[in-house]
């Protein structure tokens, strides 16, 4: 028996298993399949759309056509001016602006040097800025970088002198006041005019070394004079070189600051020949120094002036020695005396200092430099 359900199967038995062949199905070949491929209309050619599913639109619409642009003008644009590219573009060159001058011989027109306040450049670099010193300016100029220390130092000089000759006569504690005074000026004055300042310890030192040899000479005697200003300045040179080997600072700024203390130190203790020398040799020779800074001074000729001041400072050594016990022979102590002051003044007048210059080194110097001669001098004539 067989199920109704299978009957057209024939023979064969779902139950068993046996299922009727498929039918094999006609699939398109390849060359069918390529001519089945979609057609895509033309962009020229409008779609074909059947117009019950045309849509229509109401109202206004934009114009989807096509505007043609204007023409352009190609001659406008058509030519461009030559780029020289990669080629260095000329640059402006600055152009020198006159500097301002300064009369040389006046206390009140010197200018600050290196080390002043006031900010002086010079045109700009590619390196950058460098500061330029008036020293340099005035040689570029073609003028002296020399700037005499003018009348107002002179004075404070000759009074200082004066005070050295007047304490003379009173005896040698007294003449210690005013030479202290020149000591302290001396060793401020020489660190400025070698461009270092503030130099607080490098000042005390050389000052602490004229006391020193003050007080040396005083404990041992005018008897013994060379020894106490020789020794405590050999002392004092061993003390700057130690303290300058523990320093820290690169080997330029030890040797400067080595030379700068150890001059310094020199002048301060020298001064000291004043304390040495005899009462009337000083009193001759601080006189004979003030007549000549205030003659090199007056507004005169570099060498005129020289002259007026070496003739002035023998007038005095001849006028003073008269009333002492000098003599005549004061006119040789007042001609040395005036050239190592002049012989200062041209030192405090060096490359362009500045006004403390002039108010220190400026005053303290001519008598600084005096004082070996008035002591040999004073030696030899008396």
């Amino acid at each position: 028996m067989s199920d109704p359900r299978y009957q057209g199967y024939g023979e064969y038995d779902p139950y068993r298993g046996d299922y009727p062949p498929a039918e094999p199905q006609a699939y398109p070949s390849d060359q069918q399949y390529a001519q089945q491929q979609y057609q895509y209309p033309s962009p020229q050619q409008p779609y074909a759309q059947d117009a019950s599913y045309t849509q229509q639109w109401e109202g206004q619409t934009w114009d989807t056509t096509i505007q043609p642009s204007p023409a352009v003008d190609v001659t406008e644009t058509a030519y461009l001016p030559p780029q020289n590219y990669g080629q260095p573009q000329p640059q402006p060159q600055p152009q020198p602006q006159p500097l301002p001058g300064y009369a040389a011989g006046t206390a009140d027109e010197a200018p600050e040097a290196a080390s002043s306040d006031s900010a002086t450049y010079g045109p700009a670099t590619t390196t950058g800025n460098p500061r330029v010193t008036d020293a340099q300016r005035a040689r570029a100029e073609g003028r002296s970088p020399v700037i005499e220390p003018g009348i107002q130092p002179a004075a404070l000089t000759a009074v200082l002198g004066l005070l050295l000759a007047g304490t003379a006569a009173v005896g040698q504690y007294a003449l210690l006041v005013p030479l202290i005074l020149l000591q302290a000026v001396t060793a401020a004055g020489w660190f400025r005019l070698n461009g270092m300042w503030p130099a607080r310890q490098g000042i005390a030192l050389a000052f602490m070394g004229g006391v020193v040899a003050d007080i040396a000479l005083l404990a041992t005697g005018k008897e013994n004079a060379p020894a106490a200003i020789l020794g405590t300045l050999g002392v004092w040179v061993l003390l700057v070189l130690v303290l300058q080997l523990r320093s820290r600072a690169s080997a330029d700024e030890r040797m400067s600051g080595l030379m700068a203390t150890v001059a310094s130190a020199a002048l301060a203790i020298i001064a000291t020949g004043h304390l040495a020398a005899s009462d009337d040799a000083v009193t001759v020779g601080g006189i004979a120094v003030a007549v000549a800074v205030i003659a090199r001074a007056l507004p005169l000729p570099t060498p005129a002036s020289v002259v007026v001041a070496l003739l002035a400072a023998a007038g005095a050594g001849i006028a003073v020695g008269g009333a002492t016990d000098v003599g005549s022979k004061g006119a040789l102590l007042g001609l040395g005396a005036g050239v190592c002051a002049l012989i200062g003044h041209r030192v405090a007048s060096y490359d362009y200092p500045s006004r403390f210059v002039h108010m220190t080194a400026g005053v303290a110097l001519p008598l600084a430099a005096a004082a070996p001669a008035v002591y040999v001098l004073g030696r030899a004539i008396g």
